[in-house]
């Protein structure tokens, strides 16, 4: 840890080079550059801890241009702990050049994340400007919802519950009634449940792909004194579900490593409940895993086993790869983006036959970057909410 990026030498030593990567990461997959494959941004950051090479606009492009999926840690038979390597390396790089980047990046990540009430409000705004149609579509902005908006989530703040419901940031301003649908269906098996206050939405997953790991603790430390006792904390964004798996690694305290391990994905505590009662719909659904559900959490087979009772489940023949959403990645890259969601549409219609696909994606980013190109997808809770009995 003495280079400029201060990386741990045995993580970036453990890369053998072997290659196994290359086919899981979709920015290689798109491209067919070595730069553009784990294997080749490791190589450069052994080349720039070394003193050989500079961080420069290329390094930085190369650090940039990964959608952080962590598809190669699954692949890599060294165990490569890809997705910290590259935190560390984004939290290196120095301020961007263009004033115009540094001060929408501040705007973003230190003002308005961390304040939920003030990122209602700029939903508020983008509302009224998607009806005036002055939202181009290149921003990725999903179709906006009033009702949703101006209707709070009847789940309690605080007190003791059986089960936490964590709302987050964007998923509670951008898809509320996911969150309506998923307290509906723990309330289903007989929970009681309680959310965090606003003032502890943003869990720092955002901020941790873009590098910003001092902001990122100092979120992970504020969701953890938001939700004390012992219950389970259950989170319907499968991104920020694997960054609150990681706090005991973020944070590296025994308070925050007793968080983690009450962390669970919403199918992965629902599939632990007694069974619900409900009715076969004949619905046919195509299964999309969101990359840090199945790379980092590993709990997408939990998906399938909750949705199985009332939907036919369809998979895809693509192993899982990336959509291309990462965060804010369809922003920040969008040529790169949508070149990774070209292939998984394709794989998507192709698992759905002569039909148009409805999917499963229990992951805000995936549901808002799959709707973009045309795609009906639906997170597992508004899917099981439609199938409760009664």
């Amino acid at each position: 840890m003495t280079g400029p990026l201060r990386l741990d030498a045995d993580a970036l030593n453990a890369c053998v080079a072997c290659g196994l990567c290359l086919p899981h990461c979709p920015t290689y997959r798109v491209t067919g550059r070595e730069i553009a494959s784990p294997r080749g941004r490791i190589a450069a950051m052994r080349s720039v801890e070394a003193g050989e090479a500079p961080i420069d606009d290329a390094f930085r492009a190369a650090m940039e241009e990964c959608v952080s999926c962590r598809g190669c840690e699954a692949a890599c038979p060294s165990g490569v702990q890809f997705g910290r390597l590259m935190e560390g390396a984004r939290a290196a790089l120095p301020p961007p050049r263009s004033r115009v980047r540094r001060a929408a990046e501040w705007l973003g990540y230190a003002v308005v994340l961390p304040r939920h009430w003030l990122l209602v409000a700029c939903t508020w705004v983008a509302w009224a400007a998607q009806r005036l149609h002055l939202v181009p579509a290149r921003f990725g902005l999903p179709r906006l919802s009033a009702r949703s908006l101006r209707r709070p989530l009847d789940v309690p703040v605080g007190g003791a519950p059986d089960a936490w419901l964590f709302t987050g940031c964007v998923m509670d301003a951008w898809l509320r009634d996911t969150h309506r649908a998923a307290a509906r269906v723990m309330r289903a098996t007989g929970a009681t449940i309680a959310r965090p206050p606003p003032a502890a939405a943003c869990c720092g997953a955002l901020h941790l792909h873009a590098g910003r790991e001092d902001e990122a603790r100092a979120l992970a430390r504020r969701v953890i004194a938001s939700l004390p006792g012992t219950a389970p904390v259950v989170v319907d964004s499968a991104g920020c579900g694997a960054a609150m798996k990681e706090y005991g690694m973020l944070l590296d305290s025994p308070a925050a490593q007793a968080f983690s391990a009450r962390v669970v994905d919403f199918s992965e505590w629902l599939a632990q409940r007694p069974a619900l009662a409900v009715r076969p719909t004949g619905g046919r659904i195509v299964v999309q895993d969101p990359c840090h559900l199945r790379h980092v959490q590993k709990a997408h087979g939990a998906v399938r086993v909750v949705l199985a009772p009332a939907y036919t489940l369809v998979e895809t023949a693509d192993e899982g790869l990336c959509c291309g959403a990462g965060g804010a990645y369809s922003v920040t890259q969008p040529a790169l983006s949508n070149a990774i969601l070209d292939r998984k549409v394709a794989a998507l219609r192709a698992a759905a036959g002569d039909q148009d696909p409805v999917v499963a994606s229990a992951n805000p980013g995936c549901m808002v970057q799959l709707r973009a190109a045309g795609i009906d997808a639906r997170h597992p809770a508004d899917l099981i909410a439609e199938a409760l009995d009664g």
